[in-house]
């Protein structure tokens, strides 16, 4: 038996083989309690910053890479104990074989370490957003979400970094400093993508506007779903999903339409001619009593203007800007309908109304 375990094929024993297939085999059985267990430590390490977040779903978060990285790290070390064989050990276009896998391990191993730390970082905005909704303010949340995705980037740049230094051998030094060197030229090139992410700091920390605001921009108007890195998304008031370049939205003139502290309705009354003085001021009165309603907050009724062809009655009132928008076209209804029926009933005529035809027909 022992000399069987001795025999060597492909430059390695029978018996580490065996060693090396046992170790992969109790790798791939144990992987997802081992990953579980850490996973749970690792919440218990950070249960006081999300003591509020349930631990499955903190598990079910990571557990995935965890498994993976743990996985690839076991086999990669049973596998070092084995030697290449030489009918293996060639080259290929001046890289060997053997550097070939040693680059490959270290870029799964890189790749599934910084897809962890990912994961991480999404459980961290996670807790934080809990924490946000918490609160009236929705600066928090939007600014949570563009440190999430700005730290993501990070990673990946990182990762890339790492493949260059771990897997090629790159100088990483050399590499920033040719960076600072063709940066300016990377600058002038990426000149509209840099202004936006600058006026997405602008927009996160002079906070023109937040994530859930209704904004009128460019003639568009919509609620705000998303501010990122280089855009900001409105869901238009024609449901329509518009993408506006964070650049724009800095510096075009914005209406914070949710800002407003009240809404505004216009209505201008075109009286006909034939109204008399009493009338008008009756007209006028009327609607001011009109417009004594809780939902109306302040009201200026007055005969504004008059000419050849009308008396203009001008009719400006505000309403709460708490009210849905259908609250506030049910109340503009209602006004409305309030003054067509003071006009039947005071007997007044709009301008377009009490104009007459004459036909002249001329005599042979």
């Amino acid at each position: 038996m022992k000399q069987f375990l001795k025999t060597i094929i492909l430059d390695n024993t029978i018996e580490t083989y065996l060693y090396v297939a046992g170790a992969i085999l109790f790798a791939l059985l144990i992987r997802r309690f081992v990953s579980k267990y850490l996973a749970i430590l690792l919440f218990k390490l950070f249960a006081k910053a999300g003591k509020n977040f349930h631990k499955d779903s903190f598990v079910n978060l990571i557990i995935g890479p965890l498994e993976w990285f743990l996985m690839l790290l076991m086999i990669i070390a049973a596998l070092d104990k084995l030697t290449l064989p030489a009918i293996l050990d060639f080259k290929l276009y001046h890289v060997s074989s053997r550097r070939f896998l040693e680059i490959v391990a270290n870029g799964a191993m890189i790749i599934v370490f910084i897809r962890l730390c990912i994961r991480m970082v999404k459980f961290f905005s996670m807790i934080l957003e809990q924490k946000a909704n918490l609160t009236e303010d929705k600066a928090d949340n939007q600014l949570i979400v563009f440190f999430r995705d700005f730290l993501k980037v990070l990673l990946i740049i990182v990762g890339g970094l790492l493949v260059l230094r771990f897997c090629f051998n790159y100088n990483i030094s050399n590499l920033l400093t040719g960076l600072s060197i063709v940066g300016a030229a990377i600058a002038l090139a990426t000149k509209e993508s840099l202004e936006n992410l600058i006026a997405s700091f602008i927009i996160f920390f002079d906070k023109p506007f937040v994530t859930g605001d209704v904004v009128k921009v460019n003639s568009f108007t919509g609620t705000v779903e998303k501010i990122g890195l280089r855009s900001t998304r409105i869901r238009t008031d024609q449901k329509t999903y518009i993408t506006v370049p964070n650049k724009q939205m800095v510096d075009s003139i914005l209406d914070n339409v949710t800002m407003r502290s009240q809404r505004k309705v216009e209505l201008r009354l075109e009286i006909g001619l034939s109204t008399t003085s009493t009338q008008l001021t009756t007209i006028v009165a009327g609607i001011k009593k009109i417009l004594e309603r809780d939902e109306v907050l302040s009201k200026n009724v007055f005969v504004s203007d008059t000419g050849k062809n009308a008396h203009l009655v001008t009719v400006d009132y505000f309403t709460n800007m708490y009210q849905t928008n259908d609250q506030f076209n049910d109340t503009r209804e209602k006004v409305n309908l309030a003054v067509i029926e003071l006009l039947r009933t005071e007997k007044v005529d709009l301008a377009a109304a009490s104009s007459d035809i004459v036909v002249h027909q001329k005599e042979n």
